[in-house]
């Protein structure tokens, strides 16, 4: 019985070696494919950097029916998403929610579901939305909002209203979907250009 050669040390040397860099590179595929971003929702495919407001030059109004104080407090939601770096998508989703809890509007005081809810984004008073004073202010309710809504997974790959839903907890996921177009229309005439979609 003949017993096979064993390859001399410079081959099994490119062999070994060979061994390791197919192991990095299935490595490196993995975590390709583990951190790579989810392909974005149809209403945000088509997200830019976010937009800056300035709150001397919103509109009087009326955009989409709303007007005033309530494009002010738009402009305010759209500044706090720009100001932690956010797209024009989480700016028209956070305008979406408060349209669907407030109108637009501080509002001081709650409903049966949530009689101890205040401000433009309705947040209860659990600790988890700061004090009554921060629910209450335009500016540091949005920033909240927009924290909470980063801690979603995958959010942008979500249907905005599902977006929303989930960080809100809302009891209808479907309950924002209707504020959408609206939102896209105030954020775009606040910033002077269409800032989603055609």
């Amino acid at each position: 019985m003949q017993v096979p050669e064993l390859a001399p040390p410079r081959r099994r040397q490119v062999v070994a070696l060979a061994a390791v860099l197919l192991v990095l590179l299935a490595a490196f595929l993995v975590v390709r494919q583990v951190t790579a971003d989810p392909p974005r929702s149809a209403e945000c495919a088509a997200a830019e950097p976010g937009v800056r407001i300035d709150p001397a030059a919103v509109p009087g109004g009326p955009v989409a029916g709303y007007s005033g104080e309530q494009l002010a407090n738009a402009a305010a939601i759209v500044n706090a998403a720009e100001a932690l770096g956010m797209d024009t998508c989480a700016q028209v989703l956070g305008v979406m929610t408060a349209m669907g809890e407030s109108s637009l509007l501080v509002l001081d005081r709650g409903d049966a579901a949530g009689p101890d809810s205040r401000g433009l984004f309705q947040q209860r008073d659990n600790g988890a939305w700061g004090s009554y004073a921060d629910r209450m202010d335009p500016t540091t309710s949005a920033t909240n909002f927009f924290l909470a809504l980063q801690e979603v997974p995958d959010w942008p790959s979500l249907a905005p209203t599902i977006a929303a839903h989930r960080t809100q907890r809302n009891a209808d996921p479907d309950h924002y979907a209707r504020y959408w177009d609206d939102a896209v229309e105030v954020v775009s005439a606040l910033a002077g250009r269409r800032v989603l979609g055609s």
